[in-house]
Parts: C-alpha cells; structure tokens; sequence
C-alpha cells in the first residue's frame, strides 16, 4: 500500500464513528428490528455484530504492532450472532463500546512509523497479514455495514407501504 493510500484509509478508519452516528440517525427505531431475511441480520444485529468486530480488531492491531508474527484468533461471526443472541443485547451500548474502541485505535494507529506497516499478524483462515492489510479490512468494515443497513432500511419501508 502507498503511503498516500494508507493515509486515506486511516482517515476513513478514523471517520468512521461519525459515519455510523448520522447513519444510525437516519433509521427510525422502529426499522431496527426487521429482517430482510431469516438468514440476514437487522440493523440492531448489525449494530451489535460492528461492536464485537471491532473488539477483535483491537487486539488483531495491537497483536501486530507490539507481537508481530503472532497468531490472532479467528471466529464465526454468524454464531457470534446467534449464540450471543444479538437481539437481546442494548445496540446503543454497542455502538458507544465500538466508539470508544475504534477512537482508541485511530489515536494510537495514525502516527506509527512506516515500517511498522509492514508487521503481520497470522490470521487461521486467511494467512500472514500486514497492518496494512488489516487497516484494509476494517477502514472499509463500517461503511459495508451502512450500505447494508440502508439496504436493509429499504426494505422495511417497502414492507410497511404494502
């Protein structure tokens, strides 16, 4: 990744708390809870599921930064969802834990050195990653999951026209 490239993607990392707060606004609580599918996640799912992404991410970061080369762990985010029992679990704190979290790495990520870049994490499915390839995946994380809320949005207000 060029340099210019991961400066991007550390200030869309780094927006991304404020992105999620004007989507969430966007959606009226009673569209929260609908599922477009019995297989996909409502926006409350999505809200909880961004949370715990974001824990595992936390560490995967900080893995890569003060233990490169080390194993990170893998998990099923579908069975995260449903053993977890997202719907049971308050959405807002989720999003305020995911808030916090994310702040707390944007602070400690946008000023590393550039050879740190370079460190890798071993990933059990998807192999060595950088900290480059890491940012990859989370600068772009919320921003799929807003899409799919507004996707998921749609379809709710088409649901209550009918």
């Amino acid at each position: 990744m060029t340099k210019p490239e991961r400066l991007a993607n550390i200030d869309l990392y780094g927006h991304a708390p404020e992105l999620l707060s004007a989507a969430i606004a966007s959606f009226p609580k009673e569209a929260w809870r609908f599922k477009p599918a019995p297989n996909r996640w409502s926006i409350h799912e999505i809200l909880v599921h961004i949370a715990d992404s974001e824990a595992n991410s936390f560490v995967r970061c900080r893995r890569a930064i003060a233990e490169p080369a080390k194993s990170v762990m893998a998990y099923d985010q579908d069975a995260w969802a449903m053993n977890l029992n997202y719907l049971l679990q308050p959405a807002e704190d989720a999003v305020e834990l995911f808030k916090v979290l994310r702040r707390n790495t944007y602070h400690l990520i946008k000023d590393l050195p550039d050879e740190i870049w370079a460190n890798t994490i071993s990933h059990p499915e998807n192999g060595a990653m950088t900290l480059d390839d890491w940012l990859k995946v989370y600068a772009v994380h919320v921003p799929d999951h807003i899409t799919q809320m507004e996707h998921n949005f749609t379809l709710w207000q088409t649901s209550q026209s009918k």
